[in-house]
Formats: structure tokens, C-alpha cells, sequence
């Protein structure tokens, strides 16, 4: 038979064993949350000194930085001939103007762009004509004779048109067309990237690619 006493011994032996389990459970569960915490906070860390890199203007394709309005005004003539000298009364004459919208820009997936130290270096590609639109409401007839014995046929048309807004794309170029939509998209690249980047810390560089 167990006596009084080894009764009361196994009893402190038992609570003894279940304490230093107990203790053993609550240091594992504090070094379980304290490593927890310490993740959360490496993380956190790590999020707030990411930064996006990732610019508006890579999602754009064609933009026209700079559009140009143009009146053209056109002379259309035909006669019929005999040996080189032309025939009294075949001859036909329109003078007329449209009004043409060309527009200007460049192709923004084909801007490249790097980062070294505080420079930013953008490699621009040429300015280009995008769109030519001939205002078709805005015509305006000036002189019309057209000969019974010549008229002007639809491919001479069609053929004085597109001349039409070919000089008219010319005289756009002549005055600054391209050139100022070169200005006007470093203007707005400027501001792209200054959504990103501080610029009174960076310097941009806009180079020809």
C-alpha cells in the first residue's frame, strides 16, 4: 500500500511537471508571436521603401502633342490640246480652299528611358505627322468655268485633294509643326515622371534616339 506521505509526494512531483509544461507551452506560444511580429514589422518595412517605377506614359500608344490648322486653297485646270497648243474654249478652272487639321506626335511605346545616379536620360524617337483631316464643310468655291468640251473627271479631283493636303502638311512642317511637338511632349513627359520622381532632386535629359 502507497502511504500519506508518498501520496502527497507524487502529488508535487505532478504539479511540478505540470507547471514547468505550462511554462514550456507559454514560452513557445510568446516566441511564436514574438516572431510573428517581427515578420509583420519586416514586411511593413520592405512596403514602404518600395516605390513604383512604372510610368503613364508607357500605356500610351500614338499621341499627337501638337495639332496644326490649315486653309489650302487649290487650282484646278484642264483643257484639251491639238499639236500643243490648246483648243479655244475647252478650258475648265476651279479655285477652291478646304480647311485641313494636321495633327502631330510621336509613337510613346517607342520612348526609352533609364535611370542612373540623379539622371534621367529619355531617348526621344522623330516627331511624325499622325493625322491629316481635310474639313470637308468648310469648302469654299472662289472661281468655277468648266468647258462643255473638258471637265474635270473624279480622279483629277481625287489626284488635286490629296496635293491639297500634302502642301498643307509641308507648309504645317515649314512653320514648326514637328518642332513644336517635340517641346510640347518633353512638357508632358516632365510631368509624368514627376508624378514618380522629384525633380528638384533629378535632372531629365532628353536626347534624340
Amino acid at each position: 500500500m502507497v502511504g500519506k506521505k508518498e501520496k502527497q509526494g507524487f502529488k508535487a512531483m505532478f504539479k511540478r511537471m505540470l507547471a514547468s509544461r505550462l511554462a514550456a507551452a507559454i514560452a513557445a506560444a510568446l516566441a511564436a508571436l514574438l516572431l510573428v511580429i517581427v515578420g509583420l514589422g519586416i514586411r511593413s518595412v520592405v512596403l514602404s521603401e518600395s516605390k513604383s517605377t512604372k510610368l503613364g506614359f508607357e500605356n500610351i500608344g500614338e499621341l499627337a502633342t501638337q495639332t496644326a490648322y490649315c486653309t489650302s486653297v487649290n487650282v484646278t485646270e484642264g483643257s484639251r490640246e491639238l499639236f500643243g497648243v490648246t483648243i479655244p474654249f475647252t478650258q475648265s478652272k476651279y479655285i477652291y480652299s478646304y480647311d485641313i487639321v494636321i495633327k502631330a506626335g510621336f509613337d510613346f511605346t517607342e520612348i526609352e528611358w533609364e535611370i542612373k545616379d540623379t539622371a534621367i536620360t529619355v531617348r526621344l524617337p522623330e516627331a511624325k505627322i499622325l493625322n491629316s483631316e481635310l474639313k470637308w464643310d468648310s469648302f469654299k468655291l472662289y472661281h468655277e468655268d468648266e468647258s462643255i468640251f473638258k471637265q474635270i473627271k473624279m480622279e483629277e479631283n481625287n489626284e488635286a485633294l490629296k496635293n491639297l493636303v500634302q502642301n498643307a502638311e509641308k507648309d504645317a512642317v515649314a512653320n514648326g509643326l514637328l518642332d513644336n511637338a517635340r517641346s510640347n511632349a518633353e512638357t508632358i513627359l516632365r510631368g509624368f515622371f514627376g508624378n514618380v520622381y522629384n525633380l528638384e532632386e533629378y535632372e531629365i535629359r532628353f536626347i534624340n534616339k
